[in-house]
């Protein structure tokens, strides 16, 4: 993205320039930080009303509403940086209801002595990102906090999107019966970042799932609009996620490992640290549940588009009071598939 220089100041010196304390004084330092890194790649109609709040047309529907923050570290990864992954993560959180994402706020936090250049390599990547999935940023803020106070960047996103008044997709909705699928390999994300920190190599890099996923869920409801959950197994991974179901619907889930894909590499660097892939968070991947005699005529809709290539039949909702997720090995045994105890990956998203 080609970004034009025109700015209220002329002495914003990106190449070598670094965030000051000035930045977030409100005056003519912060005016131009905010007209360069923000306003231009972001630029829309809504944004450069340059008021403190948006205000935007409301189609008929229900609106449906999400916030986030990302704290990830290392900001940038194989596959993307903190900006890609706070517009993915946000646009994703509002298609897991159905909705169809429109716009988005953000909110930054700077740390003093952050180089421009790669504040600059965010933003432009937040608003290619935005622009993929077809979303606006609308609005925003940005604090500058003294060196040492943050890790560089954190950044808060809300989301609002536009839900159908005839599509009903909750946790709370999973039924016995009912067919579980995912669309595609798992633990990419988290161990993408592990590797990425730990300095791991291996014959092919890992790269980051991190995606929007509202084009390929558009697709789905279109086909199959009473599906009955559908969301995204980020933190805590694809256990976390389905344990959450399980409670949230009071049923039992059982899944078939020789069913789940896993990257080889993936499974191998799991090995090597000690991790479990169920447990690895996944920020472009979801988990649809939908009854079984939808469920091959919905995998064909997912593994149609690109980010459902590698989806997969991978469990089946069953009666269980105790409301476990069991797993039938590939060893022909069962194990439980619990939830994440304490803190495996931190700071992943």
């Amino acid at each position: 993205m080609k970004i034009d220089r025109k700015t209220v100041d002329q002495n914003i010196d990106i190449k070598h320039g670094k965030i000051e304390m000035t930045h977030g004084s409100g005056g003519r330092a912060m005016a131009s930080l905010i007209d360069e890194m923000f306003t231009q790649p972001f630029s829309n109609p809504l944004l450069e009303q340059k008021n403190d709040q948006a205000v935007f047309p409301v189609e008929a529907g229900r609106m449906v509403m999400s916030t986030d923050s990302f704290v990830i570290s290392p900001l940038f990864f194989p596959g993307g940086n903190i900006g890609s992954l706070a517009i993915h993560g946000t646009v994703n959180d509002v298609a897991m209801s159905g909705a169809v994402p429109k716009y988005i706020s953000v909110g930054f936090i700077l740390e003093e002595g952050f180089p421009l250049i790669d504040l600059e390599k965010i933003t432009i990547s937040m608003a290619d990102a935005a622009k993929e999935a077809g979303v606006q940023i609308i609005t925003g803020d940005t604090k500058v906090v003294e060196k040492g106070k943050a890790d560089g960047v954190f950044i808060n996103t809300a989301g609002v999107g536009i839900l159908s008044e005839n599509l009903h997709i909750s946790g709370d909705n999973a039924q016995v019966g009912d067919k579980i699928i995912v669309s595609g390999t798992i633990g990419d994300h988290g161990v993408a970042i592990m590797s990425k920190r730990e300095n791991l190599k291996f014959e092919s890099e890992i790269i980051s799932d991190s995606a929007s996923l509202n084009g390929m869920v558009a697709k789905m409801v279109e086909a199959v609009p009473n599906i009955h959950v559908l969301r995204d197994p980020t933190r805590g991974g694809m256990s976390a996620t389905l344990n959450e179901i399980a409670h949230q619907s009071k049923v039992g889930i059982r899944l078939f490992e020789n069913d789940i894909p896993v990257q080889l590499a993936v499974i191998s660097a799991c090995e090597i640290l000690g991790l479990d892939p169920l447990n690895v968070a996944n920020e472009g991947k979801l988990i649809a549940i939908c009854s079984p005699d939808k469920a091959d005529e919905l995998l064909h809709i997912m593994t149609q588009h690109p980010n459902g290539k590698n989806a997969s039949i991978i469990g089946e909702v069953v009666e269980d009071t105790h409301y476990f997720v069991e797993m039938e090995t590939s060893f022909g045994g069962r194990r439980i598939v619990d939830w994440l105890s304490g803190e495996q990956l931190p700071r992943i998203c």
